[in-house]
């Protein structure tokens, strides 16, 4: 089975929206996540769908959940401090349904642009690999600057990826790599697929898209409404 984990505990702090998070924020009528949520419903490799999300916002999103008719939801998994450790609550809210060969798919709840090509994409390929992460090629020169302020060398951008969502991974090796470096190893993590690697799990890579937008920003806020509308 194809297990879904929607990660949706942000608070949006750069969006500087006030108190609500930006998944939460309406566009064309509906919530940023109900996009995300519609894709994963529809797909027919997806099989269940769990979120992560504070604990407030459990009501709000039952009722969300009526309303846009997700019959592959299972449940909720509280959020974590970080996210990483959302995913890690996601992973033992799943523990008790998934099998070891089962995939778990990780997506964050601020992109609603993901396409069926990329989630196809990233739920095929098991078992020959323990993961699969949609990618996207650096094309701006990069450089290192430890300070913010001065550089202090260049990176060579042809062995540079930018890594999106959905992140997939073969749910056994993946929910024992966390439970064995335990919350204060995952706390500070900024990738899903860092602890993967680092525990020696088979990574592919597929092609990403530019459409795959992540809403961080004002700015990627007004183009998901320029599309979507």
């Amino acid at each position: 089975m194809n297990h879904i984990l929607i990660v949706s505990g942000g608070i949006g702090s750069r969006m500087q929206l006030g108190t609500l998070p930006k998944q939460y924020i309406e566009v064309g009528g509906r919530p940023i996540i109900a996009y995300c949520l519609e894709k994963f419903e529809k797909h027919p490799l997806a099989d269940t769908i769990t979120i992560v999300a504070d604990p407030k916002w459990y009501d709000y999103l039952k009722e969300l959940i009526r309303r846009e008719n997700i019959s592959k939801f299972r449940g909720f998994a509280p959020a974590g401090d970080t996210r990483q450790l959302s995913i890690l609550n996601g992973l033992i809210a799943l523990e008790t349904d998934a099998a070891q060969n089962d995939v778990v798919s990780i997506h964050d709840a601020v992109r609603p642009c993901v396409s069926d090509r990329i989630i196809t994409d990233t739920l095929t390929g098991f078992p020959e690999w323990d993961g699969v992460m949609p990618y996207l090629p650096v094309t701006d020169t990069c450089y290192l600057s430890y300070d913010g302020q001065t550089i202090d060398e260049q990176v060579p951008r042809d062995a540079l990826v930018a890594g999106q969502t959905p992140e997939s991974f073969l749910f056994g090796k993946y929910y024992d790599a966390h439970i064995k470096a335990g919350p204060e190893g995952v706390r500070d993590l900024r990738g899903s697929t860092q602890i993967a690697v680092a525990n020696g799990m088979k990574i592919h890579l597929v092609p990403g898209s530019r459409g795959n937008l992540k809403i961080t920003t004002k700015e990627d806020l007004e183009l998901f409404e320029s599309i979507s509308t």
